[in-house]
C-alpha cells in the first residue's frame, strides 16, 4: 500500500482516534487529525509536523466538516481514508434519558458522522477511490439494558453505512463498519455520561452502570492493535462491511446472530401464514 495515503480522523485527541493517528504515522501515511480542542493534538503534530495537519472540528457544528475537508485537501491534495471516530456514550434506562440527552447523543454519534461523510464524499467521488470507516460498537448490532441511547445512535449509523456502502461501491469507495468490544479508551471514563437513576431500574440497569464504571482503564482491547486490524481490512482485496474487534465482540455478535436465526426458525410458520389466501387474491 502506498505510504502517501491521507487519513482524516475525527475525535483524534484521545482513545481510538489518537491510536489511529499514531498507527497511520508509523505506516508513513499523512494524517489530518481533528478535534474540538486542537491544543490536545500538539503531541501528535510534534511527532511528524510535515505529515500531520491538526484542525478544529466539532461534528455537531454546521460548516465545520466542510471547512476541515477543504483545509485537508488544500494541504495534502486528497483524502484516502475517512475515520468517523468522534463520539461518546450514555448509560441510563430509556425512561431515565431525557429527550435533550437522547437528541445530543444522536447529534454527535449519528448526525455528526453523516455530516462528515457528506463533506468528504465529493472529494472521494472525484478521486474514484477511498474508504470511509465508521466506528460503531458491538452495541451497534445488539443492545443491553442501560445502553439504549448509545446503541440507538450506533444502530442508526450502521443502517446509514450499509446503504452508503451499496451507493458508493461503484464509485470505487469502500465502507467499513467497525464493531469493537471493550478497548482501553476513554469511552467508559470522561466520554461516558450517566443519567439520573430511577429505583425501578436498579435491577436491570444497575449492573450496566457498575460495569461501565468499573471497566475504565481495565479493558482488554489495545487501540493500537485495533488500528492495525482496520488498516489490514482496508488493504484487503475484499474489505468486509463489518469488522468485529475483540473476543467479547466476536462472541456477542455471533451469539446474537445465532439467536436471531433460532427465532426465525421457530416463528417461520407464523410469519409465513400472513399471506392472503389464494381465493382472496383471485377476487
Amino acid at each position: 500500500m502506498a505510504t502517501s495515503l491521507v487519513w482524516f480522523i475525527t475525535g483524534a485527541s484521545s482513545g481510538f482516534g489518537d491510536a489511529f493517528a499514531r498507527h497511520a504515522l508509523a505506516r508513513g501515511y499523512r494524517v489530518v487529525a481533528t478535534a474540538r480542542d486542537t491544543g490536545k493534538l500538539a503531541a501528535l503534530v510534534a511527532q511528524a509536523p510535515e505529515r500531520v495537519l491538526a484542525l478544529p472540528l466539532d461534528v455537531t457544528r454546521e460548516g465545520d466538516a466542510e471547512a476541515a475537508v477543504a483545509a485537508a485537501v488544500e494541504r495534502f491534495g486528497r483524502i484516502d481514508v475517512l475515520v468517523n471516530n468522534a463520539g461518546y456514550g450514555i448509560v441510563g434506562a430509556v425512561e431515565e434519558t431525557p429527550a435533550d440527552e437522547l437528541r445530543a447523543q444522536m447529534e454527535t454519534n449519528f448526525f455528526g458522522s453523516a455530516a462528515v461523510i457528506r463533506a468528504a464524499l465529493p472529494v472521494l467521488r472525484a478521486q474514484r477511490t477511498g474508504a470511509i470507516v465508521n466506528m460503531s460498537s458491538m452495541g451497534g448490532q445488539m443492545s443491553f439494558a442501560g445502553f439504549g441511547a448509545y446503541s440507538a445512535s450506533k444502530f442508526a449509523l450502521e443502517g446509514l453505512s450499509e446503504a452508503l456502502a451499496a451507493e458508493v461501491a461503484p464509485l470505487g469507495i469502500k465502507v467499513l463498519i467497525v464493531e469493537p468490544g471493550a478497548f482501553r479508551t476513554n469511552l467508559a471514563g470522561a466520554a461516558m455520561k450517566h443519567m439520573p437513576e430511577l429505583d425501578a431500574y436498579r435491577d436491570t440497569v444497575g449492573g450496566t452502570r457498575a460495569f461501565a464504571r468499573s471497566m475504565h482503564a481495565t479493558q482488554a482491547g489495545d487501540p493500537m492493535k485495533a488500528a492495525q486490524a482496520i488498516d489490514e481490512a482496508l488493504r484487503a482485496e475484499r474489505t468486509p462491511l463489518r469488522l468485529q474487534l475483540g473476543q467479547d465482540a466476536l462472541d456477542a455478535v455471533r451469539g446474537h446472530a445465532e439467536q436471531l436465526l433460532r427465532d426465525l426458525d421457530m416463528w417461520t410458520r407464523v410469519g409465513t401464514a400472513t399471506a392472503r389466501d389464494t381465493d382472496d387474491l383471485a377476487k
